[in-house]
């Protein structure tokens, strides 16, 4: 937090000096993320690793990407156990919410033969990102994931 004492120039400059902190001033990253996207694009799992070197400092390929089973457990067994009961409730209302969302193809067809009708198709997989640095955001995660994997 950052305190502001309220003097004639600050009242002068408060409207430009908050919108230089607007989240959606995104000019000095577009470049760097347009690189990003461009690099992923061409050379796909191979930048991802790279990028995730580079960025969280983990070093993983094709075969270590995925979380083991072991992994979970040992990572739950970290985890105080009220945390869990929260996370579990949440998890379990995200789902109920979600499942009522899902779609279902459907088709009608007309006497003049035209068939109208929308195809529900889930996809076979989905990456999700989820910011982390110092922070942990498992909501973030349930809100994310959750509703990947009700939509199948």
């Amino acid at each position: 937090m950052k305190i502001i004492t309220l003097d004639q120039s600050v009242r002068e400059n408060i409207l430009s000096d908050l919108l230089k902190r607007d989240p959606n001033n995104y000019d000095g990253y577009s470049t760097v993320v347009q690189e990003i996207v461009a690099e992923v694009k061409a050379k796909k799992d191979e930048a991802v690793f790279a990028y995730t070197k580079k960025f969280d400092g983990a070093d993983v390929d094709a075969s270590t990407i995925r979380v083991t089973e072991d992994e979970i457990r040992e990572a739950r067994a970290m985890v105080d156990p009220g945390l869990l009961t929260v996370m579990e409730k949440a998890l379990k209302n995200i789902r109920s919410y979600h499942q009522m969302q899902v779609r279902h193809s459907w088709f009608d067809s007309r006497p003049d033969g035209t068939i109208l009708g929308q195809k529900i198709t889930a996809l076979e997989s989905a990456g999700v990102y989820v910011p982390g640095g110092k922070a942990a955001y498992p909501s973030s995660v349930l809100m994310n994931i959750v509703p990947a994997e009700v939509a199948g």
